[in-house]
């Protein structure tokens, strides 16, 4: 054999080849080549072509057994090539998801979630815990989990708080902690009031072609007959929600009503051995940090059901974060999009009649009473109440025990 010209040919046939060959039918080529050659052809292919020994042989097997002809578009056997970080090591995924659960934002208009970690500190992160991970595979893992690239959102109301992020950990210590133990843990807030009338009502819905549904121009309070003060009780363990809707004013004692109303109808028969309730909610409105009343009243809960009840706040600025906003209330303005509200029964049936398939299920009632404005609780008032604070930011988080009865 003409080595030198052999060697000329053979490359001059792989230069003209090689931009039309795949992985495949590389290797197959090369093996036919070495066939022809016989004694010495695999080695001698291997330095021509640059393809290692183990490929030629794998394609000579090839050629004799008759092997992938019956998936002739196949490159590789299946199950061939490099093991994925994900298949080495699945607990890639749990640990990423651990990573940045704590600081998880939730979009209120939609399911998706989003972080505020870039996907490279996210993979140095996990490569501080020994594994081997790169940012593009991070960003996988995350799509794969329903979180998306999303634009900026009005989310910041007021100042930075620096014991923000110690907060949402702090919360999100809690919770696990209320979840092992079996108790329940509820994220509550008020949803802005609606006029109750045929006004329009944000989005779309489907309609007779040129035929919608014709509304008033202005939204006139006073031709409105009433506004509907939706206030909600989320649970975050069950995926299931409770919304009061009331017709007066949205104050402490509403509030506290909606709890005792969540509790008392589906609360207490999900929750048959419950000791404590841990409630998350944000840090102004009827429910705020500084209200005096939402206290009062949460200590006449606790009495009536014999529960301790702990409060954790989000801080000021972060009231798009409490899972209420997107489990919860994004899916009602969904469901009652394009529709005028033009009365109590259709606003309170459109709130029961919210549904996803993740198999969140919403009850609903409407709350007739007058609740009155502007109640003072007293100093004396406020220290009867059986008030314990926890000592990191002990504004934030505070626990009402049940009050002791003594018997003189």
């Amino acid at each position: 054999m003409n080595t030198e010209v052999n060697a000329q040919s053979i490359q001059e046939k792989y230069r003209l080849l090689n931009p039309f060959l795949n992985e495949r039918t590389k290797r197959l080529w090369s093996a036919v080549e070495a066939k022809v050659l016989r004694h010495g052809g695999i080695q001698f292919l291997s330095q021509t072509t640059g393809q290692s020994r183990t490929t030629i042989t794998r394609g000579i097997k090839e050629l004799k057994t008759g092997e992938l002809l019956a998936s002739p578009n196949r490159i590789r056997k299946e199950g061939g090539g490099r093991k994925g970080a994900l298949e080495k090591s699945p607990e890639i995924e749990k640990a990423l998801l651990q990573l940045i659960e704590p600081t998880v934002r939730g979009e209120p208009e939609s399911p998706l979630l989003w972080t505020t970690k870039s996907l490279r500190k996210l993979a140095e992160a996990l490569k501080r815990q020994n594994y081997s991970i790169s940012h593009t595979l991070v960003g996988q893992i995350l799509k794969d989990n329903d979180f998306s690239l999303q634009a900026n959102r009005k989310t910041d109301e007021g100042k930075n708080q620096p014991d923000r992020d110690a907060q949402f950990n702090n919360i999100h210590q809690k919770v696990l902690a209320f979840q092992k133990a079996g108790n329940p843990v509820i994220s509550v807030d008020a949803k802005e009031e609606e006029l109750i009338g045929n006004y329009k009502n944000s989005g779309v819905e489907w309609q007779e072609k040129k035929n919608p549904v014709q509304v008033k121009v202005y939204d006139f309070l006073s031709e409105a007959q009433g506004k509907a003060i939706p206030y909600g009780v989320y649970d975050i363990v069950n995926n299931k929600g409770w919304v009061n809707v009331g017709i007066d004013k949205d104050t402490a004692e509403f509030a506290v009503q909606t709890i005792r109303n969540w509790w008392y109808q589906m609360g207490k028969e999900l929750y048959p051995e419950a000791q404590e309730l841990l409630i998350t909610a944000d840090s102004g409105g009827s429910n705020g940090v500084r209200v005096r009343l939402w206290k009062k009243e949460l200590q006449a809960l606790a009495n009536e059901t014999h529960l301790e009840i702990s409060v954790c706040h989000f801080p000021p600025g972060t009231s798009k974060w409490n899972k209420i906003e997107h489990r919860l209330f994004s899916y009602l303005t969904k469901n009652w999009r394009g529709r005028p509200l033009i009365s109590y029964e259709v606003i309170v049936n459109l709130i029961a009649g919210t549904h996803t398939q993740n198999g969140l299920e919403v009850k609903c009632e409407l709350d007739r009473k007058l609740y009155a404005k502007g109640r003072k609780v007293t100093a004396k008032e406020l220290s009867a109440i059986n008030l314990s604070r926890e000592a990191f930011r002990s504004d934030w988080n505070y626990s009402i025990r049940p009050a002791v009865s003594i018997n003189v």
